[in-house]
Order: C-alpha cells, then sequence, then structure tokens
C-alpha cells in the first residue's frame, strides 16, 4: 500500500516538472516572433541568394507580423559565426547552402560545426549552373566538346568563377567524369568570364544560369547543357548534362534557412512552414524563375541531407583536383 503511495506521489510530481518546464516554451513559441526577425545573408546585396532572401523575407514578414531584416555580410564564415553564437529563439537566421557546404569542404578548420551547430529548417531556391560557349566556337554540343579535347588533350579551356567556387568545381566535375585533359581558367567575376568567352580566350565556361540567362535568350552566348538533375523550365530545349554524354553528372547551386542549435521544436516547426508558404507562393515562384532560380522549399530533414551530401561530394571533388585545403 505504502509503495503504491508514494508511486503515485512521484507521478504527480513528475507531471508537475513536465508541465512547469513546457509552459515556458509553450509561451515562447505562441508569442513568436516577439520582435524583427535578422536574416544574416553571406553575400553582398544583389547576388543570387541576397536576391532570393529579399523576395522570402518580404512574404515573410507579410505573414509572420514582424519584419523579416536582411543583414548582408560578405565575408561566409563571419556570418556563420555569428549565426552560432545568436540566441536560439528563432529570431537570428541564416541563409546558408551549397555555397556553406563548400566552405566546410574547403576548409580544413572552421569556428563552427555546420552539422552540429545549427538546425537546417528549409531549402528556398536552387540555381542551375550551365555549361556555355560562344556563338562562334564551333562547338555545338557537350559530346563535341568532349571530342575536341581527347583529341586535342590540353589545349580545351573551361572558364569558372574562383578556385574552390561551385563554378570552379562544376568544372573540375564535368573534367574528372568526362575524363579529359582541360585547363580550367578561374575568373573574379561573371563580367570577366563572358568578356574572355566572346574573346575567344576560353572555349567554354561554367556559371551560374541567372547572370547569363539574358544572354543565352538574347543569342549572345550559346547554352551545351545546365548542370541539374532535370532540365530548366526557362529553356526546356537545353538538355542536362547528364543527358549529354555524362550520366549522372549533377552540380547545382541552392540556399536555404538554418538557425542555431538549441533553437525550439515549435519555432523550427513555424519557420519550415512559413518559409514553405513563401516559396510555394504563385507570384515568388513566377519571379523567381524569371531571374533563374527555381523555388524549392524542403522539411527540416531533407535540408539537413542535402547539406551533408553536398559536404562529402564536393570534398572529394576537391581533393582529386588537388585544390589545398584553406
Amino acid at each position: 500500500m505504502y509503495a503504491r503511495s508514494f508511486l503515485r506521489r512521484c507521478a504527480v510530481a513528475l507531471s508537475w516538472v513536465i508541465a512547469a518546464t513546457a509552459v515556458p516554451a509553450l509561451a515562447q513559441t505562441q508569442t513568436y516572433p516577439s520582435k524583427p526577425i535578422q536574416l544574416v545573408v553571406a553575400f553582398a546585396p544583389g547576388g543570387a541568394g541576397d536576391t532570393v532572401a529579399r523576395l522570402v523575407a518580404r512574404k515573410m514578414s507579410a505573414s509572420l507580423g514582424q519584419a523579416v531584416v536582411i543583414e548582408n555580410r560578405p565575408v561566409p564564415v563571419a556570418a556563420v559565426s555569428l549565426v552560432k553564437n545568436a540566441r536560439p529563439d528563432g529570431h537570428t537566421l541564416l541563409m546558408a547552402g551549397s555555397g556553406t557546404a563548400l566552405t566546410s569542404a574547403l576548409f580544413g578548420k572552421l569556428p563552427y560545426d555546420l552539422m552540429g551547430d545549427f538546425i537546417h529548417v528549409s531549402t528556398l531556391a536552387s540555381f542551375d549552373l550551365v555549361l556555355i560557349t560562344g556563338e562562334q566556337s564551333g562547338l555545338k554540343n557537350v559530346a563535341e566538346v568532349i571530342a575536341y579535347a581527347k583529341a586535342n588533350p590540353g589545349k580545351l579551356t573551361i572558364g569558372s568563377a574562383r578556385v574552390g567556387s561551385t563554378q570552379n568545381l562544376a568544372a573540375e566535375l564535368f573534367k574528372s567524369m568526362a575524363g579529359i585533359d582541360a585547363l580550367i581558367v578561374p575568373y573574379k567575376a561573371s563580367g570577366d568570364l563572358l568578356n574572355a568567352l566572346h574573346g575567344k580566350d576560353v572555349q567554354v565556361a561554367m556559371e551560374m544560369l541567372p547572370p547569363v540567362l539574358g544572354q543565352i535568350k538574347g543569342q549572345g552566348i550559346h547554352a551545351l547543357a545546365v548542370t541539374a538533375p532535370r532540365r530548366f523550365p526557362g529553356l526546356p530545349e537545353v538538355p542536362t548534362l547528364a543527358e549529354s554524354s555524362l550520366p549522372g553528372y549533377e552540380a547545382s547551386s541552392w540556399n536555404g534557412i538554418t538557425v542555431p542549435a538549441g533553437t525550439p521544436p515549435a519555432v523550427v516547426a513555424r519557420l519550415a512552414r512559413e518559409i514553405r508558404m513563401a516559396v510555394e507562393s504563385p507570384d515568388v515562384q513566377a519571379e523567381l524563375l524569371t531571374l533563374g532560380y527555381t523555388a524549392q522549399a524542403s522539411t527540416p530533414a531533407q535540408m539537413a541531407q542535402r547539406m551533408q551530401a553536398d559536404i562529402v561530394k564536393w570534398r572529394a571533388v576537391i581533393d582529386k583536383a588537388g585544390i589545398p585545403r584553406q
């Protein structure tokens, strides 16, 4: 009898403890957000990631009833570290994605663990890379590029962005999977790369789709293939690299929203719902498509899986290309 009474008292006490700890968390999620939300973007204003961030932030601000304020911090490691050290209450967000994964793959030591110090909430959008050539190059498709490279070892030149960038590593992956001996030439900016392509300093180039979409549609340059696993809806006639002699090739740039570890699950769930509503709204989807992006929301688990897969994939490409860890 005494034992049963003691157990009942313990159960009652435990229920009070659970209730006491649950009330603050419930109150926090019911009042979230209680102030403007800071979205830290590790890019300068006007870039691809910044454009997506501002479109989604505008939608989320209206839905949440609090402003989602963009803070540009164009030093990636510093931006990620800032969010890592922020209060985990859902009021400080990070625009993360393939570039963040690349940093983790490229750097030997960082002041954060991308997979351990954060909760990845949802992807926002992806943007293909595209293999392009000048109209006067004489190269009409990917098969001709590979055939030329194999017939002329070391003579094919492929333009890209800086060493270690998504474009540069996508070019390295193309070179590796095609089994060709080619020279990859890095440039500081898209304008420099396009000038080199028009001036025949390079024969082909690997670039993000958004900054060259206008020239492709305006017949300034020729798109040989996109790098994603499916064709870009805005250029349905352009095949993928996987369709064009390289089965299994896939490379794309993408971004999403990440929060510090310790953020309450209910806040993460609320953010995931808000992001999905913003990303799947017809006007945001249409605007992103016009700019060369594909709207793409996900679950937290899906974003985490994608982030981890990118780290593993690009680390292998970096090692095979002999790019030194920084």
